[in-house]
Formats: C-alpha cells, structure tokens, sequence
C-alpha cells in the first residue's frame, strides 16, 4: 500500500488501540502508525514505561534502540496532524 492510500486516524481512535479497549494495539511514531499487536514484547498494551495508543515519537529519545525498530512493523495509516 502506498503511503497516499494508506487510511489516516485521529489520536483518539489511535486510544482506542492499546490493548485494553480494542484488541489491537497500535502506537505511532514520525506520523505513521505501526501494529504491534503481534509483539510480544507489547503484551496487554504496555512496553516497559510505555503504553500502546499514543505517539511515542518524543519518547524515541530514552529509548535503549533507534528508530530502526519500526521497520519490524507493518505500518497501517498515518496520524491525523
């Protein structure tokens, strides 16, 4: 899917995605929004400190990774501005 195909979610449908009140658990970085519903280090919506639903692009700077991780997920819509 081309990124101009690809479906756009505002952050409070991006909430709804963290594994509590919907089985899927999304979370969002740079404007695009990855699954991590199959992870299973995102188990019941939450990653260490982290928890899924949100935009965790400021968060990226603590983290024990880079941005590389993200490509491990498939990204499924992009991030209401």
């Amino acid at each position: 899917m081309s990124e101009k195909q690809l479906p756009t979610y505002s952050r409070s449908q991006l909430a709804l995605r963290n594994g509590q009140d919907k089985p899927q658990i999304w979370i969002a970085y740079r404007g695009h929004i990855y699954d991590v519903t199959k992870s299973r280090l995102w188990l019941r919506g939450m990653h260490y400190e982290h928890w899924a639903g949100q935009d965790l692009t400021d968060e990226l700077q603590g983290a024990p990774h880079g941005e590389d991780v993200f490509s491990r997920f498939n990204v499924i819509g992009k991030l209401q501005p």
